[in-house]
């Protein structure tokens, strides 16, 4: 009588915004697509701001997190290689009412205080009231006149001409003009004390959700679309096209470089807490092809 049983698996809690490109870069893991090893995964659903504060408590195993807010909890967490939400020449943008307006001293809606889209806003206009909104109010609250302009993430970027509003502002065209990078604006973390050996094959494993995403596009983008707030199944295709790409994939040089200026420059204008080394899981090697059968 064999009385073996079967190793329990690692829970593991995995916190992500209700956005698309969230969702569809975990749709590997959601639907059961890869092989998660010994982890099982749940996923948890939350705001970014939600996930930022979340961040302060160590509560979730692995989470997204705005890298303005990885940098206060990078003693406890470290950037996962692959997962990252970056924007070559186009980033969270600033709406308004009026076709043209000077911000400073202005009430902006921003969708929250430790988002990377706030941090390089006041890195652009360091003299701004904001008005923290969650994400998925800030066109409202800018057409109904609660704030004079408003700090737009997410899904949002595509649907402002609806509102009838007037674009100011594009942070990622500016951060582009100002360093030549693009900018990365959520990462993924995981926490360390998971130890490394952990760390890496949650890395394996989230780049290969994202790489069958990817080879499963039409399924990923339907269910990545019931996060879209609205959006059509073509504007959710653009809308993941824009964050879950090669660079989401993998940093690469450029990205990482770009990811260390972001905090370079927040923490030589006074609104990071320190400098710091940045440090990423280290990318996990490809398994080899098999050989060929004579």
């Amino acid at each position: 009588m064999n009385s073996s049983t079967p190793a329990q698996k690692r829970h593991i809690r995995l916190g992500h915004s209700p956005d698309p490109d969230d969702a569809f870069m975990f749709y590997g893991i959601a639907c059961g697509g890869v092989d998660c090893g010994n982890f099982e995964f749940e996923h948890v659903l939350a705001d970014i701001q939600s996930l930022n504060e979340w961040a302060h408590e160590s509560r979730l195993e692995i989470t997204a997190l705005s890298l303005h807010a990885y940098a206060h909890v990078a003693d406890r967490y470290i950037l996962l290689p692959n997962g990252a939400s970056i924007g070559d020449k186009y980033g969270p943008i600033v709406v308004s009412r009026a076709a043209s307006l000077d911000l400073r001293g202005k009430r902006i809606a921003v969708p929250g205080l430790m988002t990377t889209a706030y941090l390089v806003l006041r890195m652009h206009t360091p003299d701004f009231e904001p008005v923290v909104v969650p994400f998925d109010q800030i066109l409202e609250t800018v057409v109904e006149g609660k704030a004079d302009a408003g700090l737009v993430i997410h899904e949002g970027q595509l649907t402002w001409p609806e509102y009838g509003l007037h674009k100011l502002l594009d942070l990622g065209e500016w951060w582009y003009e100002e360093e030549k990078l693009p900018l990365p604006l959520g990462v993924d973390t995981v926490r360390r004390d998971l130890g490394m050996e952990a760390c890496s094959e949650i890395a394996r494993i989230l780049g290969e959700s994202i790489e069958y995403a990817m080879a499963h596009r039409t399924e990923a983008l339907e269910y990545a679309r019931q996060y879209g707030r609205g959006l059509d199944m073509d504007r959710t295709d653009r809308f993941v096209g824009m964050y879950v790409n090669q660079d989401t994939l993998d940093y690469g040089d450029r990205g990482r470089q770009a990811v260390r200026r972001v905090l370079e420059r927040g923490h030589a204008c006074g609104l990071l807490p320190r400098s710091m080394e940045v440090d990423f899981v280290p990318m996990p090697a490809k398994a080899a092809a098999p050989a060929p059968v004579n």
